[in-house]
């Protein structure tokens, strides 16, 4: 049901088997970080909830 999902935050790409674990882990990094990096993971956390394959930090 899960599908695969890439994410580019601070230059650092990844790719995840699972989009529930990448939600995860970007909704832990804006609860616990603040200012630029907050951003930078809640930018990407919001792509993925609108279920994007391809979600980044990068001003587009």
């Amino acid at each position: 049901r899960t599908r695969k999902v890439t994410t580019v935050c601070n230059d650092k790409k990844e790719i995840w088997d699972d989009r529930e674990e990448a939600q995860d882990f970007f909704l832990r990094q804006m609860m616990t970080t603040d200012g630029e990096k907050h951003e930078r993971a809640e930018c990407v956390y919001i792509q993925l909830l609108h279920g994007l394959d391809e979600c980044s930090d990068e001003d587009e």
